[in-house]
């Protein structure tokens, strides 16, 4: 039986998330340029959108560029927001083909402008489609998302809109960038890296954690597949004993 056969089409997680890291190293291992990674690294990206299509994964959010990585070389920097421009074009038409919406979370107005327009051009173009929600974390930072909602909830209580009693999980969920999301049920990091780099901090509170220490160049829809295996072999209690699950 192969290993897309073996999953289980009633245990789909309903919300995955994937910090797409080894690039560089990937490149650097072949002593090619750090650009030749992130070029390589965009047909991971294109085989693992497919195939969480084709699975019935409805949503798969993708950790594209952190508020962080700004601190890059510039010229690193440059290369990955034309490489962005570059496959949104390019992809538009799998997106189509597959019904998938593309959205967007972050601080996107600190995107150049080229970027930020073709990005939103590709969601309305995108926007009606119901399969599956791709949402890229775009200048992505969970701390400042925390703090934008905050800061938004504060105002909100100072004007009167609502109380500070009234604030609960819901109130806050309702003011962060991934407001239309459910909670993260699977979070995957390539490149052998155990770490969340400020990444949806909030939003996987429960979610399992799958650490491979394949560059993300190389991570395939077999490795998607053998993730997902993994998450369906785990109990979730949320808290719970086994003997209250069962």
């Amino acid at each position: 039986m192969s290993l897309k056969d073996q999953i289980l089409k009633d245990k789909l997680p309903k919300h995955v998330a994937i910090i797409m890291d080894g690039n560089g190293r990937w490149a650097k291992q072949k002593g090619m340029l750090r650009a030749i990674g992130h070029e390589n690294g965009t047909k991971s990206v294109r085989d693992v959108v497919e195939a969480s299509a084709e699975i019935g994964i409805k949503n798969l959010t993708l950790y594209a560029f952190s508020t962080e990585n700004w601190n890059r070389p510039k010229l690193e920097v440059k290369t990955l927001m034309k490489l962005l421009v570059k496959s949104l074009k390019k992809e538009i038409k799998t997106l189509q083909d597959n019904n998938i919406k593309l959205s967007a979370i972050g601080n996107l107005n600190d995107l150049p402008k080229k970027a930020h327009t073709e990005l939103l051009e590709v969601i309305d173009k995108t926007k009606s489609n119901t399969h599956m929600t791709l949402t890229l974390a775009l200048s992505y930072g969970s701390r400042e998302e925390l703090i934008n909602a905050i800061k938004e909830i504060s105002m909100n209580v100072k004007n009167n809109i609502i109380s500070a009693e009234s604030i609960d999980e819901s109130i806050i969920n309702k003011h962060l960038y991934t407001q239309n999301l459910p909670n993260v049920d699977l979070l995957i990091r390539t490149s052998g890296e155990h770490r969340i780099s400020n990444f949806l901090l909030w939003q996987i509170a429960y979610a399992e954690l799958y650490f491979t220490d394949i560059l993300w160049p190389d991570f395939t829809k077999q490795d998607l597949y053998k993730a997902l295996i993994n998450y369906q072999n785990r109990e979730r209690r949320f808290g719970k004993t086994s003997e209250q699950l069962s």
